[in-house]
């Protein structure tokens, strides 16, 4: 009979041995492309509300200020077209989607009952967490502390109330609901715009009075004193734009 020693068949070691569920379970790091980097752009403009409603985006403009292609940019813009954001027209340009008050009624209701949704879901995870709760509290406070003047701007105040927003709806930990809010704000960034332009400069220091009456119903536990006060944040900046509108917009 043939033995075989351990130095003919030596047995792995122990770190390789162990490798699978380990290092194995790493995966490539992909990298932006292009048209990732100027999608995330043309979106977050839209999101902060740095363009007007009805205004055209010309392809060959865009690329020079990015200094790209026009390809992504294309291909950017098609993106935004089929998530509502934007609109194709006959000519092959694309605009921001006018403000109608059809359009605006659309867009409050479905924010009102999605948001309104996902705060209820994620209410009674953020009132057990600390950390969560005073990270609301620490964005709300930046946002009391900036002048009027940077209200007027709006581009720090929009991200502030972005953090703040979605730093609740992403506690919901919903993977379904939370991309059709994204979508929703986007197509929402020409309402906040105006709404900043027209908030009355008196009332300015209750810019954020109902994201600390969604802290106190948070704290208090009462999803239905949260669901409201939201909506009232959701609400005021529709309002103001539907005000503005010509009667037969």
């Amino acid at each position: 009979m043939t033995t075989i020693s351990a130095r003919q068949n030596p047995s792995p070691p122990p770190a390789e041995a162990a490798a699978p569920g380990g290092l194995d379970s790493l995966a490539p790091v992909s990298r932006p492309t292009v048209q990732d980097v100027v999608y995330a752009q043309l979106r977050g403009s839209l999101i902060q509300g740095a363009i007007d409603a009805g205004q055209t985006l010309k392809i060959r403009d865009l690329a020079g200020r990015l200094s790209v292609s026009t390809m992504p940019v294309r291909e950017a813009l098609a993106r935004l077209v089929s998530e509502g954001a934007l609109e194709a027209l006959p000519n092959r340009t694309v605009r921001v989607r006018p403000l109608t008050r059809a359009r605006l009624d659309d867009l409050e209701r479905a924010r009102r009952l999605i948001e309104g949704e996902l705060l209820a879901f994620a209410l009674p995870r953020i009132a057990a967490d600390a950390a969560a709760l005073d990270r609301l509290a620490r964005l709300t406070q930046a946002y009391d502390e900036l002048a009027p003047p940077a209200l007027d701007a709006s581009a720090e105040t929009a991200d502030l109330n972005h953090a703040f927003h979605f730093a609740i709806y992403g506690a919901a930990g919903s993977e379904v609901l939370l991309p059709i809010v994204e979508a929703l704000w986007v197509q929402s960034g020409p309402v906040v715009r105006l709404a900043a332009a027209l908030f009355p400069k008196a009332e300015q220091a209750r810019a954020t009075e109902h994201h600390h009456a969604i802290i106190r119903a948070i704290r208090a536990g009462d999803a239905a004193a949260a669901r409201a006060a939201l909506g009232a944040d959701i609400g005021r900046a529709f309002a103001l734009v539907r005000a503005s509108l010509p009667e037969d917009a």
